[in-house]
Formats: C-alpha cells, sequence, structure tokens
C-alpha cells in the first residue's frame, strides 16, 4: 500500500498535465481498456483463468459492474478537478478516504473502529483539510472551498465505498482474476457515459503529454495499482487499506517540487506532515 500511495501520488502530476488536452471520460475509458488488456496479458502469462470452467462471464458479473461504476466516478472527477485544481489540493481531498472508508466499513463489513484509530482518522482530516484550505484560517473559516476539490470529494466518497465492497463482494477468485473483470467493467461503463466525446477525440493527434500520461496512468496506476488495492483489501481492514492513502499529499509535493512545478508553502507543507503522522499512529492501532 506504500507503493499504491506512491503510484498514486504520482497520477495526480500526470494527470495534471494531461488533463486539458482530453476529455476526462475519454481518456478513463481508453485506460481502462488498455488496462484490462495487460491483465488479461498477466492472467495468461501466470495462466491464471479468468471464468469457472467454460463460462464467458464470471458468477455474478453485477458485482463487477458496481466496483467498476465506484471507480469510474472516482476517476471521471479526479481529472474534472484536475482542470481546475491543484495536484496538492486534489490529494488532500483523497486523504479524506480513509475515514470514508472506515464508515463503509462499518456498513458493510460491520468492521470496528479502536478509539486509536478513530483518533488517528480524525487527525489525519484535519491535516487534510488545511492543505485543501491551502494553510488559509480565513478561507477555512468562510468554508471556501475550491469547486475542484468539491468535485473530487465525490468521487473519493465512490473510492472509500469500493475497498470493503471488494471484501464484500469478493467469492474467492484470484486477485488476478477479479482485478480483470472490475477492469473490464469499468472500461465498460465509462464507454457507455463518455461515448459521445469517445467519438469526438482525434485519437492520433493529441499532444505527446496525453501519450506519456496515459502510458503511465494505464500501467502503473490502473492496472497495477489494481492489483495492489485487491491484494491489500482481501487482508487488511478497509480503513486500514486506504489509511496509506494518508502519504499521498507528501508525496505529491517532492514530485511537484523535484519536477520544478514548484513548492507549497511552509503551512500547506504542515498539513501534509499531521497526515503521515497520522499513518504512524495508524500503523499501532488494532481493528476487529
Amino acid at each position: 500500500m506504500i507503493l499504491f500511495s506512491m503510484l498514486i501520488a504520482a497520477s495526480f502530476s500526470f494527470g495534471a498535465l494531461a488533463a486539458p488536452h482530453i476529455d476526462a471520460g475519454a481518456l478513463s475509458a481508453a485506460r481502462f481498456l488498455l488496462a484490462s488488456i495487460v491483465m488479461a496479458l498477466i492472467a495468461y502469462f501466470l495462466r491464471v483463468p479468468l471464468t469457472s470452467g467454460r463460462a464467458i462471464l464470471p458468477q455474478k458479473p453485477y458485482r463487477f459492474l458496481i466496483l467498476g461504476a465506484l471507480m469510474g466516478v472516482y476517476f471521471v472527477t479526479m481529472f474534472e478537478a484536475l482542470k481546475i485544481a491543484s495536484p496538492v489540493s486534489t490529494g488532500a481531498v483523497f486523504t479524506l478516504m480513509p475515514l470514508i472508508s472506515a464508515g463503509f466499513g462499518v456498513v458493510f463489513l460491520a468492521q470496528r473502529v479502536s478509539p486509536r484509530m478513530l483518533i488517528s482518522l480524525m487527525i489525519a482530516a484535519i491535516g487534510a483539510i488545511w492543505v485543501i484550505f491551502r494553510g488559509d484560517l480565513d478561507a477555512l473559516l468562510a468554508f471556501n472551498i475550491g469547486t475542484g476539490e468539491a468535485i473530487f470529494f465525490v468521487g473519493v466518497v465512490a473510492h472509500g465505498a469500493y475497498a470493503p465492497l471488494v471484501r464484500r463482494l469478493n467469492t474467492g477468485e484470484p486477485v488476478v482474476q477479479f482485478s480483470f473483470w472490475t477492469l473490464a467493467a469499468c472500461a465498460f461503463c465509462l464507454f457507455i457515459y463518455a461515448f459521445v466525446e469517445i467519438l469526438r477525440t482525434d485519437w492520433l493527434n493529441l499532444p505527446a503529454v496525453v501519450y506519456w500520461a496515459g502510458l503511465y496512468l494505464t500501467i502503473f496506476t490502473t492496472a497495477l495499482t489494481f492489483f495492489l488495492l485487491q491484494y491489500a483489501s482481501l487482508r487488511l481492514p478497509a480503513s486500514k487499506v486506504m489509511s496509506y492513502g494518508y502519504l499521498t499529499p507528501s508525496f505529491i509535493i517532492l514530485i511537484e517540487g523535484v519536477s520544478g512545478r514548484g513548492w507549497v508553502n511552509p503551512s500547506v507543507a504542515m498539513g501534509a506532515l499531521v497526515t503521515v503522522l497520522a499513518l504512524a499512529v495508524l500503523a499501532f492501532a488494532k481493528e476487529d
């Protein structure tokens, strides 16, 4: 999940570069289609069957449509948000996901959150909110949240429901098989959503940055992160799975600074540090 957080952090920076040049739905649909192909190839070389017996579809395919739709909402809102919000503030919204995921874990899985874990989640949320409001106390008191952050929050809620639902809906399928059908279902949902924009997009004459960003997003933050998330979701409580997202703002700050796109002010960096400290607390917390 630490690797997951690093890859996700880079996706905000790459996504910000590509977002102005292509429709969010069209790009997301293309990357999930390609990621499905990548996962199918992985399954082939690992000799993991994609279905049981001679069946064309997996058992209870509606499960994957639910998960695919949730992830589709997340990625579309992320790219729409990155058109008008900074990668750092958008990544900060992402760190609210563990708290949301913990709530869904209680609803879907009857998981119990220990007091220490709840405290760490709240601390991290405070740090994330400070970053979202760009370290501006006046903006915080006026609740002056940006439109991009508000849009992405909808996607974060969808993603927060995803982690506990993976455990709830998984019936023992291998991780690669489950990941493939989730990716394929997400591609299907996005193609329906962005059908018109997909036809309008001049796929052969896009700026080079879109192709490079799309390649990274397809391989590393779609196929690989789905595999990592599925693997962790089957072994860790939902809130702990997504708690590693606390590292995302810090990684984004480093990536943005090292790449020459500018460093955040110390006040915002302090908010990101608070979320990292919350992860350290959470690492020693117990959950039923």
